[in-house]
């Protein structure tokens, strides 16, 4: 079992929007290397869109969710 399946295991079958300890927000990595927020990464995809690995979003700008455009705010915005 990799990684993503035992974080949705854990998660009733969902991939969270943050980590826990923290609520540190999650950033999702796609096979194509598009980074996606977590609802886009909860939804059926093709294979190039199967998400494979995921990272908290610490610090800096906003990323970009590659699907729906939406900005995903880092826990320790940039000032």
């Amino acid at each position: 079992m990799n990684q993503i399946e035992r974080l949705r295991q854990a998660h009733d079958g969902k991939l969270p929007a943050s980590a826990w300890p923290g609520c540190y927000p999650l950033l999702y990595v796609c096979r194509d290397g598009s980074v996606v927020c977590p609802e886009c990464a909860n939804r059926e995809v093709d294979y190039a869109q199967e998400v494979v690995n995921y990272d908290a979003h610490y610090e800096g700008s906003p990323a970009i969710c590659g699907d729906c455009g939406q900005a995903i705010e880092s826990a320790y915005q940039e000032h």
